[in-house]
């Protein structure tokens, strides 16, 4: 385990969140628990961000690829009935395009968010969840301005715009609990066992322990839409964003 590996895998997602095609080798194989490959920029999921959806391609076959089981190994899901390619299979893994740019977008969406309303309104992450261009994030924020929703977004939307770099690296344990507020969430959501932390730093605005993939600058999320803030509690609100394009 580990930021580079899920037990034989190689993560190409976190080495390079723009590839959606590579090749690779089949380790295991079965239809109930699932393909293991040597190389994968498949996302498993994790942090509220949902597992890529794609395709393997061996042989003139095509396996599709629906969901991603995280144990010992890091198990792709295929689509059920799809042929499963035998071990030591060479396959092409493509990841659906569309699906995955959206959800970097949004994902780092979420982050220019959160660093907003804790440099301004000093509140931490409760919760959240995201899918392809729709999100929510909830918030520790007992009281809320009367024109917090359209403060919000414009204050978000201005972060965007200032094409603010997206760097990721990974740090020891050590030298990352050693940054500043680098947890952004109520509770520390950090396992006791891990030695490193990868670091998603929107230069500028906001750094936090992350494991997701994202864009490489803040213009490359897109417009967004506070569509809604909602009371979850006497100290808990909901927001809920969107894409605009």
């Amino acid at each position: 385990m580990g930021v580079t590996h899920h037990g034989r895998t190689y993560r190409l997602d976190l080495a390079d969140p723009t590839l959606r095609e590579w090749t690779c080798t089949v380790l295991a194989a079965d239809a109930e628990q699932g393909i293991v490959l040597d190389r994968s920029a498949f996302y498993p999921g994790g942090g509220g961000q949902p597992p890529d959806h794609g395709v393997l391609l061996w042989q003139g076959v095509q396996t599709r690829i629906v969901g991603t089981r995280k144990g010992d190994e890091l198990y792709l899901i295929p689509a059920e009935g799809d042929p499963i390619p035998p071990v030591g299979t060479e396959v092409t893994g493509a990841v659906e395009d569309d699906r995955r740019t959206r959800l970097m977008r949004t994902h780092s969406g979420l982050h220019v968010l959160c660093g907003v309303v804790f440099r301004d309104f000093g509140a931490l992450v409760t919760g959240g969840n995201m899918e392809p261009g729709e999100a929510r994030m909830d918030f520790n924020l007992p009281e809320v301005p009367p024109d917090f929703k359209a403060r919000l977004e414009e204050l978000v939307n201005a972060e965007v715009t200032a094409d603010r770099q997206v760097v990721t690296r990974v740090l020891s344990r050590d030298e990352a609990l050693a940054l500043p507020d680098i947890i952004r969430t109520q509770s520390n959501l950090i396992p006791a066992d891990e030695a490193e932390i990868r670091i998603v730093d929107i230069v500028g605005l906001d750094v936090q322990a992350d494991g997701g993939t994202h864009v490489a600058s803040t213009r490359q999320i897109g417009g967004v839409q506070v569509v809604k803030v909602e009371s979850k509690g006497k100290a808990n609100r909901r927001v809920r964003v969107r894409l605009t394009d």
